[in-house]
């Protein structure tokens, strides 16, 4: 099977039975024996389809009415589709319709038809097809048209009359269609008769000598009976004057009736012209400017021409008082504010009393005047008022206040019960523009289409596009002035944090009622202009405040421990900085991110883009700085006395003295660097991708460079402060007594010496505050210290001139016991350390000392087994920190 037949396209789309088509389509058939049928409006036209190919049809219409598909029928294809549709409708021949063959005459019915249908039904002027039984109820359209008629050959003929009647149920294309027609209808019979007599020469030959034979039979019958005429002619003369002797006093009284009449109606017309001055004057008294205008009217059409002394004196006065009412509307139209219905009243009156001027331009320009004047009037206000505020505070200024307005953003966030000056200045002009700004545009409109009863004057047209140009400057001319006063040259202070959001919001509004009046791209410009200027200048705001908050938060660090499961203790600064962060999101979220209709995208936009990546990262940057110097700051006391765990309970084991430790703050300070930039970056990244946020991940990289190097410094720091003292108090406590490893008087040996132990007893004191606050730098801190302490080790035994034989076996002991115990936490530099100083001690001279020397080390890891264990699970060398 082929694919099925689809007709895509027909010429033309409508027109009576025969009307010749051309289809086109796909699949249209293989040759002209593949087709089967062709039914245009559901009626058949195989007989006269002629195939072109098989994407062109040509066949002639049926006696199809309305709109209807092609539907074509293929041997290959089967049958097809349609995607367009052709509309038939028939012709009726009437009087009015050019006709080349004689149409039969029957006597009309001019009156109005009840229930009796007329001889023949005239063609309708539409070119549509007459509706069904349906019909629109005459007696409204009586109601509707009292004076009217749809007859197409009545004088009083109303065209909605007829619509209603015709085709109350028409489509709107379809009248369309109609109008098209009968224009073209128009057209054709402006172009003459001449084509017409070409293509009907047969017909009017035939008529022609139709007259002919006429005339000739009208010329014999006359010869024939010419004195019966005569005679005929004299019997009616007689008649008349019969008639007219017999009615002479009859219509001798109708002539007497009718002079009285006469008489009677002049004197009721001198009363009207006589009365007019006093009906004026009662009129204006009752605001019936209407009543006026239709009275002045009717006199100068009676009494316009007269040349009566006596009316032309009584016009005059009318005159001085038609003279009077245009002044007092005029000085009406120019009073403002007025609404657009009066102002459209004003204008039809003064037109009609003959108003010499334009008063419908003169409206346009009062009424950009009074908008121009009322949102300068408020700017002004605003400025008076800012500078009455200043004069006080200059006058008591001092040398050392003189940048006092540079307040912080922290300060403009506190909460105010009172609109500031700016913000009351800003609602008022978006409440002018509101009120007033539609009734100037629609007045403008009504203007240049003719609706204001005023011939409109095209020139105006640029005039009216730079008032409205001029207005919409204005208004965003003060506005920048006064929301954005960092890109001006204002010195006025900036909007309080708090009200940005309100005064968007109203600039948003008026931005909604221009575009509701279909202004100029280039008027909506600036407003939207100014709007994504000021959503910027929120963003900028909005994250500046965080910044400043973030920063305050060194002061306001209480140490209220809490325990996480994988990043150890951490206190409330991490939250507190992530509360900041969200708070400004969704500020900016609200009222800057979102976009409203025809407003620029400001994810998409790349300013706006680099913006807020400098935004946030300062953020961040001044998050690493805070936690650098509360860590670094030794001075910092500590309110909390107990480490809490998530539930609120204290964490078993980890108590702290009433003041915690500044290594402790460092550990935590650390910990909290760590669950910033493990766990809250990407809260923060993944928070701002879902609410519309453009991405952050260059600033996320940025930030974790920041926290790890303030990782770094606060470690060093911490390594450093820890293996000072421990270090420093090896070589003391090794030769407290006196002690020397080359003294014959040296005791026998028989276990490790203390200072070993108390490099051990110091580590398992750091190994415990490590592991209560921060398990995950295990390795990191001890295998630092170990290396000190290796070194220290290597230089004391390398410093050493000569070891007895009991020195050296201690040395032994003593390397053998550290080795031992802190080998978990060796790196290479620590390895080689111990080795440098293992190989410093000379070797044993004899087995029986080694095998002493083991059996003390044996004893040694018997009773120091329980301090031996705290070193036995270290974090694998293999984990990755950012510190190692």
């Amino acid at each position: 099977m082929a694919k099925s037949p689809v007709v895509t396209g027909i010429s033309p789309k409508e027109g009576p039975p025969g009307t010749r088509v051309t289809i086109r389509g796909e699949h249209l058939g293989i040759n002209p024996n593949d087709l089967s049928s062709l039914k245009i409006c559901d009626c058949e036209c195989m007989l006269s389809a002629e195939w072109k190919s098989p994407n062109k049809i040509i066949a002639r219409s049926g006696p199809g009415k309305g709109r209807g598909d092609i539907i074509l029928v293929t041997k290959s294809g089967g049958v097809g589709t349609s995607t367009v549709q052709f509309r038939g409708y028939h012709e009726t021949i009437g009087p009015l319709k050019e006709s080349a063959v004689w149409v039969e005459e029957a006597p009309l019915n001019w009156g109005r038809q009840n229930s009796s249908v007329a001889i023949f039904q005239l063609d309708d002027p539409l070119g549509l097809s007459v509706e069904g039984d349906e019909k629109f109820p005459e007696n409204e359209l009586t109601e509707l048209f009292p004076d009217g008629s749809g007859d197409l050959l009545s004088e009083n003929f109303e065209p909605a009359w007829f619509l209603l009647e015709h085709h109350h149920g028409t489509s709107f294309d379809d009248l369309r269609v109609g109008l098209s027609y009968l224009k073209r209808k128009v057209d054709s019979q402006n172009e003459g008769q001449l084509s017409f007599l070409k293509d009907n020469v047969g017909s009017v030959m035939e008529q022609l000598d139709t007259l002919f034979t006429l005339k000739q039979n009208y010329e014999a019958d006359f010869e024939k009976n010419n004195e019966t005429l005569f005679r005929v002619e004299e019997a009616i003369n007689q008649s008349l004057k019969e008639a007219t002797h017999l009615f002479h006093g009859v219509l001798t009284r109708r002539e007497k009736a009718e002079a009285t009449r006469n008489a009677l109606a002049v004197m009721t017309r001198y009363k009207f012209l006589f009365q007019l001055p006093i009906n004026i004057d009662r009129n204006i008294k009752n605001e019936d400017v209407d009543v006026v205008i239709n009275d002045y009217a009717r006199a100068l059409n009676l009494f316009g021409k007269t040349e009566v002394s006596v009316f032309k004196k009584i016009l005059e006065e009318v005159e001085t008082k038609i003279l009077n009412i245009r002044i007092n509307l005029k000085s009406k139209l120019h009073q403002m504010p007025t609404t657009l219905k009066q102002q459209k009243k004003i204008i039809r009156n003064l037109v009609a009393l003959n108003d010499n001027g334009d008063p419908g331009w003169e409206a346009i320009i009062h009424m950009k005047q009074f908008l121009i004047d009322k949102i300068k009037g408020s700017y002004q206000q605003f400025i008076t008022e800012e500078q009455a505020n200043e004069t006080p505070n200059k006058n008591n200024r001092h040398p050392q206040n003189k940048h006092k307005r540079n307040i912080s953003l922290s300060q403009q966030i506190e909460p105010q019960n009172v609109e500031p000056k700016k913000v009351l200045c800003i609602d008022e002009i978006a409440t002018v523009i509101s009120d007033y700004f539609p009734d100037l545009w629609k007045l403008g409109q009504n203007y240049f289409v003719g609706d204001l009863a005023v011939k409109p004057d095209c020139s105006h047209e640029m005039d009216f596009k730079e008032m409205i140009l001029d207005i919409i400057v204005t208004v965003s001319d003060i506005y920048r002035t006064i929301m954005l006063p960092t890109t001006t040259t204002s010195s006025f202070s900036p909007v309080p944090i708090i009200w940005l959001p309100h005064c968007l919001k109203q600039i948003r509004s008026v931005f909604t009622v221009l575009m509701a009046l279909d202004l100029p791209n280039e008027a909506l410009n600036k407003i939207s202009s100014v709007i994504f200027d000021l959503r910027l200048h929120c963003l900028n705001i909005l994250f500046k405040q965080a910044s400043e908050q973030i920063i305050q938060l060194k002061t306001t660090e209480t140490w209220k421990l809490d325990y996480h499961s994988k990043q150890g203790t951490i206190s409330q600064l991490p939250n507190d900085f992530y509360k900041i962060i969200m708070e400004a999101m969704n500020l900016a979220k609200e009222y800057v991110i979102r976009d409203e209709r025809r407003e620029t995208a400001l994810v998409d936009n790349e300013t706006a883009k680099n913006e807020l990546q400098l935004l946030v990262h300062k953020c961040f940057w001044n998050f690493s700085q805070v936690l650098e110097q509360v860590g670094l700051n030794s001075d910092t006391n500590c309110s909390s006395t107990t480490v809490m765990s998530l539930s609120g309970s204290s964490v078993t084991g980890f108590k702290l003295h009433n003041d915690l430790m500044w290594e402790q703050k460092l550990l935590i300070t650390i910990s909290n660097s760590q669950y910033t930039r493990n766990v809250l970056l990407f809260k923060f990244k993944k928070e701002f991708e879902d609410n519309g946020f453009p991405t952050i991940d260059v600033v996320v990289a940025r930030a974790v460079e920041l926290l790890e190097n303030t990782e770094s410094k606060l470690l060093e720091t911490y390594i450093e402060t820890k293996s000072d003292p421990l270090v420093g108090t090896i070589e003391p406590s090794m030769y407290v007594g006196s002690f020397e490893w080359d003294s014959p008087s040296l005791l026998d040996l028989r276990e490790v010496r203390p200072y070993a132990k108390e490099i051990i007893t110091n580590l398992i004191a750091l190994h415990s505050e490590v592991q209560t606050i921060i398990p995950d730098l295990m390795y990191a801190v001890l295998s630092e210290i170990v290396v000190t302490i290796s070194e220290e080790m290597s230089r004391l035994m390398n410093c050493v001139t000569h070891f007895s034989e009991n020195g050296a076996m201690q040395a032994r002991l003593d390397l053998m016991a550290l080795t031992f115990t802190l080998s978990n936490y060796f790196t290479p530099n620590s390895k080689d350390f111990f080795c440098d100083a293992t190989n410093a001690v000379p070797p044993l001279k004899s087995e029986e000392n080694e095998k002493y020397v083991l059996k003390c080390f044996e004893q040694f890891k018997t009773r120091m087994h329980l301090q031996i264990m705290c070193f036995l699970t270290p974090c694998p060398n293999n984990i990755e920190t950012s510190i190692i």
